[in-house]
């Protein structure tokens, strides 16, 4: 959420590039967004080549221009930094701001992130750059927030690269032998003797490509290598935003996020930022569930504040391998749904489509026909009316979930790096099972990190939380012991923080949680399956069959095949007041609907409302009021039964408790009731 004082509706526009443009095009750009009802813009992300044409010279005229035209037509401004692409000048000069890729080969100017984190060139001139804008522009009143840099992300191996490592090494571990310790050097003879000696892990050392997918030899120095590269991006962010609080403290600073991406640990990125933001590009044929589900990881990162949806594109995606149109009525929907799972604003990339290179087939709210005459610009302007009319209505609500799925981004690169049990071991499927089983039965879930509180929840959900952090066991051994409820699975517990392995059985230090010990892990090709009784249905085995045995706990379910037939698939364990169940394998949408749905009833944890397949609904919330979203993802008409009498504040009709809403195909609802 973008709290300031300025702000007093969802916020609504994107991206605008008029450096782009001839200045005579900027006057009907204007008049266009006017009609559209845009009232923020994002400016400057990609315009350091246009302010800094070399080293000693600044050239702020034509931004000034902008801003001034921008200013006189009421329109706010989310202000970028330009960092996000050095000058081709800068490239020339100093070499040391060039990347190097994993393979070890040196970057040339060109593409994006394109810039070593690590370079004191890059970060010097950077420094400069945003020092001048801060000063330039901090007097205009419109501007609502600082846009650093823009989608972060990449990798670097260079020296400035291999110094810093070392550096940050000694920092995290003090001493060479608590470092040989820490990544296992004694096996293969690899026992480190200074800090000289440590080099990232790259296709140059101790990196391979193997199943199509990256892997390594010594997975200590790959993880911690991610969680370098990670940092030393995010020290080039806190350095722009330091600057510009410094001398514009009032404005809140963000950068815009990319949802699930996995190089950067978003969840320690986020304590940085003032709010989140992020950019929305689904495929034509991504999960809605999958969407709402990285809606809801955003609003997570943030303890549940409301996060600003960025960029999403009005029409067609263009780097798409089927670049398939967005179907009347879906940007609205998607919009919708932003604002459903905690968006307090909707904003595009971009606000006039590119004349060239790769984006220039990227839709815009202005096309290449350039008038107002397009579907895409008048779906756009009857949104922007709809919102102009909500107003404040919900802007700053929460949303408040009795369930809580953990994520988290270390895990994330640990189980993925990790030399077994399968190929198919895949993170995001399995934490997508899970919410996905939630999601279709419109019950609510917060998306937490490992640090955050879980004492709130009825039910917390972890994954394939393959590291178990320092204490972490015992935060879950206490949540369990005083009445909560848990749920893990396969490949959980497993290793520390440095990916060694936990000795005395798996799953490690939470087996008293659970009551059951892992003796072995069988893995399945894509074409096997074992299988599972669940109240009476049959349920699939998939990718990795843990074999059980109980110590204290009871079994749920066990495997109807192999030499491990008959043995525990599916356990759980009473502790204290709370209990603790192990899913043992992978398996269908159907078995963890049907499982969840049994948890939940139990805890009595309900739907935000009962809806058909394919209706989405959620509610935010405040002291007064609530606000139910009900969505229609469905190409037809559809109905759903409301509990509570209240008004769609899209189009005043009154309901009384019991009463039908009707969606047309792609419809939208929010339904304003007293708490």
């Amino acid at each position: 959420m973008i709290e300031s004082k300025k702000v007093s509706k969802v916020l609504y526009g994107g991206d605008y590039n008029p450096e782009q443009w001839p200045e005579e095009i900027w006057e009907e750009d204007m008049r266009l967004f006017k009609e559209a009802k845009i009232d923020v813009v994002t400016l400057n992300v990609f315009s350091w080549a246009m302010i800094q044409p070399n080293e000693e010279k600044y050239d702020f005229s034509k931004l000034d221009k902008i801003m001034k035209l921008v200013k006189k037509n009421n329109i706010n401004v989310c202000m970028a930094t330009s960092t996000a692409a050095h000058p081709a000048w800068m490239a020339r000069k100093y070499d040391d701001i060039l990347r190097v890729e994993k393979n070890g080969m040196k970057r040339r100017f060109g593409s994006r992130h394109n810039s070593c984190p690590n370079s004191p060139t890059y970060r010097k001139f950077a420094s400069k750059l945003v020092e001048k804008l801060a000063k330039r522009y901090k007097d205009y009143d419109n501007i609502v927030a600082w846009h650093v840099s823009n989608e972060y992300g990449g990798e670097c191996y260079c020296d400035n690269c291999v110094k810093a490592f070392r550096k940050w090494a000694q920092e995290r571990y003090g001493t060479i032998e608590k470092v040989n310790d820490a990544w296992n050097m004694s096996f293969w003879g690899h026992t480190l003797y200074d800090f000289d000696d440590i080099v990232p892990a790259d296709f140059r050392s101790e990196e391979f490509m193997a199943w199509d997918r990256e892997r390594s030899c010594f997975q200590g120095i790959s993880l911690d290598y991610k969680r370098f590269n990670s940092d030393s991006m995010l020290e080039c962010f806190k350095l722009e935003r330091d600057i510009l609080k410094k001398i514009t403290p009032e404005i809140p600073v963000t950068t815009n996020l990319m949802g699930w991406y996995k190089t950067l640990d978003y969840m320690k990125w986020a304590k940085e930022m003032d709010f989140v933001s992020w950019d929305n590009y689904p495929g034509f044929d991504t999960k809605t569930s999958d969407t709402a589900a990285i809606h809801d990881t955003m609003r997570g990162l943030k303890g549940g504040k409301p996060f600003c949806l960025m960029e999403q594109t009005p029409g067609v995606t263009n780097w798409h391998p089927y670049c398939k149109l967005k179907r009347p009525g879906v940007m609205r929907l998607w919009s919708y749904q932003a604002l459903a799972h905690g968006s307090d604003t909707v904003m595009f990339f971009q606000m006039r489509r590119s004349q060239g290179a790769s984006e220039k087939y990227h839709s815009a709210v202005i096309d290449h026909v350039g008038t107002n005459e397009t579907r895409v610009f008048n779906e756009i302007k009857e949104l922007g009316i709809e919102l102009e009319e909500i107003g404040s209505e919900f802007l700053g609500t929460r949303t408040n979930s009795k369930v809580a799925i953990v994520f988290d981004w270390e895990n994330w690169w640990a189980c993925e790096l990790s030399a077994g049990p399968s190929i198919l071991i895949n993170y995001i499927n399995e934490i997508s099972s899970y919410y996905r089983a939630l999601y279709t039965q419109n019950i609510s879930v917060d998306i937490i990190g490992v640090d955050d509180d879980i004492s709130k929840y009825s039910l917390v959900i972890a994954p394939m939380l393959y590291m178990n952090k320092s204490g972490y066991d015992d935060r879950i051994r206490r949540y369990v012991e005083n009445g909560g409820n848990y749920i893990t699975s396969f490949f959980s517990g497993y290793v520390d923080e440095n990916d060694k392995v936990l000795l005395g059985g798996y799953p490690g230090k939470q087996k008293d949680i659970l009551g059951i010990w892992v003796e072995e892990s069988d893995a399945l090709t894509e074409e096997e399956s074992n299988s599972f009784i669940y109240k009476g249905t049959e349920y699939p085995s998939k990718i990795v069959c843990d074999i059980i045995h109980l110590r204290g706990g009871r079994e749920i379910s066990t495997y109807e095949k192999d030499f491990y037939s008959g043995t525990p698939v599916l356990t759980e364990n009473k502790l204290g007041n709370g209990r603790a169940f192990y899913v043992g394998t992978h398996s269908s949408d159907e078995f963890y609907s049907t499982f969840l749905r049994d948890i939940c009833q139990e805890l009595f944890i309900e739907p935000v409302l009962n809806a058909p397949r394919d209706v989405e609904v959620t509610c935010r919330e405040n002291e007064e009021n609530k606000y139910i979203f009900i969505l229609n993802h469905k190409d037809e008409g559809t109905e759903v039964r409301i509990k509570k009498s209240g008004t769609n504040i899209l189009t005043g009709e009154i309901f009384m408790a019991d009463d039908i809403v009707k969606l047309e195909k792609k419809g939208v609802a929010i339904i304003k009731s007293k708490k």
